[in-house]
């Protein structure tokens, strides 16, 4: 069977390579490799969520639910280096790239975490993240009601998911799971949903 990006230990061969990419207005290499999500660039959806999301907080804990090899955290962890990042997956072969590329960007703020190696006590100041919509819904609920509820008061979260793969019923469900989300932008078939920590 094949490995997915939400595999916990893929056993595809690594196959790292170089990357060139553009992240908080600097072109940067960073290390991606096989067995992780959209390993030969910057996915459609992050960088929808990355040209529309406001400046992130400069203080507090940051989440990137679902980093793979961590765009999302590099840019939280560029633009706000007095704030610590938390890149959090299940697939280990994606945090060992984070820890790589972190290092390598000289981003001591970035914490590499399996979800169960995050301090139960964090709360975070926002939370970003191109959620792992094909894990199916019933397992994206649950990840999203274990992690939402760690958000301080009034906290962001932005959330980017296409159009065609339920973005419109997953800001309904969030709604009706007392998780009142907006559509903060649209952009190249993508939501970006915000949702406020009460």
């Amino acid at each position: 069977m094949p490995d997915h990006y939400f595999t916990a230990e893929p056993a595809s061969v690594a196959d790292l390579r170089p990357l060139e990419v553009s992240l908080a207005g600097r072109s940067l290499s960073v290390h991606t490799a096989r067995g992780v999500f959209s390993p030969d660039r910057v996915d459609h959806g992050t960088a929808v969520l990355l040209r529309h999301v406001p400046p992130p907080p400069a203080e507090g804990d940051l989440l990137d639910l679902g980093c793979g090899w961590g765009p999302l955290s590099l840019t939280l962890g560029l633009r706000s280096p007095g704030a610590r990042v938390w890149a959090v997956d299940v697939n280990e072969r994606a945090l060992d790239l984070v820890r790589r590329n972190a290092s390598d960007l000289d981003l001591a703020n970035v914490m590499a975490s399996r979800p169960d190696d995050v301090p139960a006590e964090v709360r975070f100041a926002a939370l970003w993240s191109n959620p792992p919509i094909r894990v199916g819904k019933p397992a994206l609920h649950v990840m999203l009601l274990q992690w939402l509820p760690r958000l301080a008061p009034g906290a962001p979260a932005y959330l980017v998911v296409q159009r065609n793969l339920g973005s419109d019923s997953l800001q309904t469900w969030l709604t009706d799971q007392g998780w009142p989300a907006t559509r903060f932008a649209s952009d190249k078939g993508f939501r970006v949903l915000q949702v406020l920590a009460p």
